[in-house]
């Protein structure tokens, strides 16, 4: 975040800067979202909506899951949250004590590790790299000692920051040992709708006792209307909605009823143009690269990002991504946020960018190095 508000600063001063650094479509709404919402605006007074959503998007959401994966997904086990950072928060707060192990991967989002420590959780890092490419397994959470057994596992496909999507047959062999040891498992499932060819999963295939969490920010493209869901076990859903009603009351009226249009088929051909846009610059990425260089990646299988390797150029990434900024104009994310043991050898690159702009940064990026 540091990063994007450097970005933001450069711009307003007018200086010419490429974002690769944020996870965020530069694309808007898809249009019958934005119709919706002007349309509301006018006929409604826009109060609060249930505690746990509006019924109508609850019973889209779990007609979209249950359409999309071939699971039997009810509107009842659907909260609509405040993005799914809301919903993160929630979850952690209704199945964690202070104390608790909560395992996840490194690299992983950081946000998770920021919440748990604040809400009193003990995180145990389960360090991946390409020979899992860079996801987690079950064996690695066999493997942990019995003092590090977790009460919860994160799990995240497509990864951030990786871009790499589980396999099925590995998701489910990690919902059986959550469900064995007594864990919850948790699926980070924001990115679902933007692969690049590898299957996708959801948890709730292989259990009911897994928490799912999405969001209309990265495939909806939806960012700033903070409307995610949590679709839970039944009995997390009164805990969930106790919760809701003190943290945040509701997700905001209008993005729901946004929301709700984003599913429609008009808003879903749109926004897989979008996806699109992502493969032409994980294409270019993954073509220039090598060429200046830079060797050692993640393989994006879906999602908004590419995992870095920067090792052979610099040894202190956060430093190198601000160094870039101001010499070249090109942003990334450093990797240290996501990886708190190697992180300071990897950056995080967006796919967000348009292709032009991806091809241009990588024609910076290598004329930079070799002058260097």
């Amino acid at each position: 975040m540091q990063m994007l508000d450097l970005v933001h600063r450069r711009r307003r001063e007018g200086r010419d800067t490429i974002m690769l650094c944020a996870g965020q479509p530069a694309t808007g709404a898809p249009a019958s979202a934005l119709a919706a919402a002007g349309d509301e605006l006018h006929a409604s007074a826009l109060g609060y909506t249930e505690v746990i959503g509006d019924r109508d998007l609850r019973e889209t959401v779990a007609a979209w899951h249950s359409e999309t994966y071939g699971v039997d997904t009810a509107a009842e086990k659907v909260v609509i949250t405040t993005g799914s950072s809301g919903g993160f928060v929630a979850a952690f707060l209704a199945t964690l004590d202070h104390g608790d192990v909560v395992a996840l991967s490194c690299p992983g989002y950081p946000a998770y590790r920021n919440i748990l420590g604040s809400l009193g959780a003990r995180v145990v890092d389960l360090v991946c790299d390409e020979t899992t490419r860079f996801q987690p397994t079950a064996d690695m959470l066999e493997a942990l000692p019995a003092q590090d057994r977790p009460k919860a596992v994160i799990v995240t496909s497509p990864g951030n920051p990786s871009g790499t999507i589980i396999d099925p047959a590995e998701l489910e062999r990690i919902a059986k040992w959550c469900e064995d040891n007594g864990a919850v498992l948790i699926s980070d499932e924001d990115y679902h709708g933007m692969s690049f060819g590898r299957p996708l999963a959801t948890a709730r295939q292989f259990s009911d006792r897994a928490i799912v969490v999405g969001t209309l920010s990265k495939y909806f493209s939806m960012t700033g209307w903070r409307v995610g869901w949590l679709i839970l076990p039944d009995e997390l859903i009164t805990p969930v909605e106790n919760l809701q009603a003190s943290l945040a009351l509701c997700a905001p009226a209008i993005s729901q009823i946004a929301g709700r249009a984003a599913f429609s088929p008009e808003a879903r051909a749109e926004l897989d143009t979008h996806v699109e846009r992502y493969r032409a610059a994980r294409r270019v990425l993954l073509h220039e690269l090598p060429k200046i260089g830079f060797t050692r990646f993640a393989e994006p299988d879906g999602g908004l990002y590419l995992w870095l390797d920067v090792s052979h150029v610099t040894d202190d990434s956060e430093a190198w991504c601000h160094e870039l900024v101001e010499e070249i104009g090109v942003a990334f994310a450093p990797g240290v946020d996501f990886d708190p043991v190697n992180g300071h050898k990897w950056v995080r690159l967006s796919l967000c960018a348009p292709e032009s702009e991806t091809r241009e940064a990588c024609r910076r990026l290598g004329e930079y190095v070799s002058a260097r």
